[in-house]
């Protein structure tokens, strides 16, 4: 399968995608990029799973999504609600998501994702929280400065129109819900103010 183009652009969303794509199973089939925006990672998990599905509730994301892969079969952008809209149940080999989670119910959205993921099939889920405990106000103060050289460095944009949304829930939150719906999850806080969550399905 093909290797992903040069970044187009770079931010602390793409910064996580290497980690994602290193999750991807071998073999994977069908993938499914929930909160895709322009449909970068989207495009670049097409060079590890045989078919990919794309879903946004932006009209705007996913006419980008649709017009950078018009030459892409393997890939399939599709405009809705994730936590209402029709989707296979139990029919993906991968699932993820990338900095969307706080835009919906959390505990909804998890639990969606986990019905759709084939047994044996891997979720990874990026999320953002804020900081609520003192331990998390305290990795907050001094990750700060290597956010903001890092972003400097890196001249860190974002597509133009991508929603955003405060989040809501603390960092511990996010752990413990996690723990209770995905038994065995693999919890890290990142350096570039994210969360990841990482949970195979058992068989």
């Amino acid at each position: 399968m093909r290797e992903p183009a040069e970044e187009p652009y770079w931010n602390t969303n793409v910064a996580r995608h290497p980690g994602i794509l290193r999750a991807v199973p071998e073999g994977c089939g069908d993938a499914l990029d929930v909160g895709c925006g322009d449909g970068l990672l989207a495009r670049k998990l097409a060079g590890r799973a045989k078919h990919v599905t794309g879903i946004d509730k932006s009209p705007e994301m996913i006419a980008r999504a649709r017009e950078s892969a018009a030459d892409e079969p393997q890939l399939t952008f599709v405009e809705g609600d994730f936590l209402t809209i029709e989707l296979p149940r139990a029919e993906y080999d991968f699932v993820c998501s990338v900095t969307t989670i706080h835009h919906m119910d959390f505990e909804a959205a998890l639990v969606r994702m986990r019905e759709l993921l084939r047994p044996g099939g891997t979720l990874v889920v990026v999320g953002l929280a804020r900081e609520a405990s003192p331990a998390e106000w305290a990795a907050w103060l001094a990750a700060a400065p290597i956010v903001r050289i890092t972003k400097a460095l890196r001249h860190a944009r974002s597509p133009q129109g991508m929603p955003v949304v405060d989040p809501q829930m603390s960092y511990g939150q996010v752990r413990a819900a996690a723990r209770r719906l995905l038994p065995g999850v693999r919890y890290r806080r990142h350096v570039l103010r994210r969360y990841s969550l990482t949970w195979e399905k058992p068989v």
